[in-house]
């Protein structure tokens, strides 16, 4: 099995538009909504959600939260306000500040990965309270690279109605934020999750997206073996950690397991849309 190049990962951005715009458009509608709301960072998974939101539900189904943290870095905001204003779409702001220093106000010494879950859940927290407000969908903004190697939050950013982009490996966001006019300023920028100065996605992971898309690629979406990537020239090291990764967060790419007892149990067998009349 040949090592793959980036030619297996690029997409026909136009079909893919059509597909994750339909989904939105269809999802929302089959919740008996008309609105969506998004948590917009600055960063371009979230601002890829929001133009794919626009292009779906219009200008006036589209609600999208800035939820800066004081650590948050001055230039997100700004790229996210923008980013809403050029797709004239309604805004709301939320600083999460209060809420999160009020926690950990009793616990000084915890470290940065425990507050940064805190913040990520908090961000959830509100978007699904203005979800109720503005009777609206809340919309995903975690891609595949994230969710196979688990780094995302449980009932922080994984915890979404709906995920336009989970299917979207790192690369291929940033080949739909091109195709969706989604500015440079914010596709060129060094991933990170913001949560505090000078983080990085790539450092936390130890991969660089650009090299772990095509093995994630190769393991997932080819089915290779373990034995079959390292044959076809990947670092061991590098195809055992991405494994052990992805082996380690399964849990959060599932439902909580419900123990079975009967035949139709919710989430194993109860779980296709006719069962519940659709």
């Amino acid at each position: 099995m040949a090592r793959p190049e980036a030619s297996p990962l690029l997409l026909n951005p136009s079909i893919v538009e059509q597909i994750l715009t339909g989904f939105i458009a269809e999802e929302t509608r089959r919740a008996g909504l008309k609105r969506a709301v998004v948590g917009l960072s600055g960063g371009v998974d979230s601002a890829l959600v929001a133009c794919l939101a626009r292009k779906a539900l219009g200008r006036s189904g589209v609600v999208a939260l800035m939820m800066p943290h004081r650590l948050s870095a001055p230039s997100s905001l700004k790229d996210a306000r923008d980013l809403a204003r050029r797709l004239g779409v309604r805004t709301e702001h939320h600083d999460i500040t209060p809420m999160v220093e009020a926690y950990f106000a009793g616990d000084p010494r915890a470290d940065r990965v425990r507050r940064g879950n805190k913040m990520a859940r908090e961000r959830m927290s509100i978007l699904y309270d203005r979800s109720r407000v503005h009777e609206a969908l809340v919309l995903g903004t975690s891609n595949k690279t994230e969710m196979l190697l688990g780094y995302s939050t449980i009932h922080g950013d994984l915890a979404s109605s709906i995920n336009p982009i989970g299917d979207l490996y790192k690369t291929q966001v940033w080949q739909m934020a091109e195709h969706m006019k989604v500015p440079a300023r914010i596709r060129r920028k060094v991933p990170t999750a913001d949560l505090w100065p000078r983080q990085t996605d790539e450092q936390e992971l130890g991969f660089e997206y650009r090299e772990i898309d095509q093995l994630l690629f190769l393991l997932v979406d080819e089915r290779a073996s373990r034995r079959e990537a390292i044959e076809a020239g990947w670092p061991r090291g590098m195809v055992d950690r991405a494994l052990r990764l992805m082996a380690r967060s399964q849990y959060k790419r599932r439902l909580p397991l419900i123990a079975k007892i009967s035949q139709r149990t919710v989430g194993v067998d109860f779980r296709y849309p006719r069962d519940w009349g659709t």
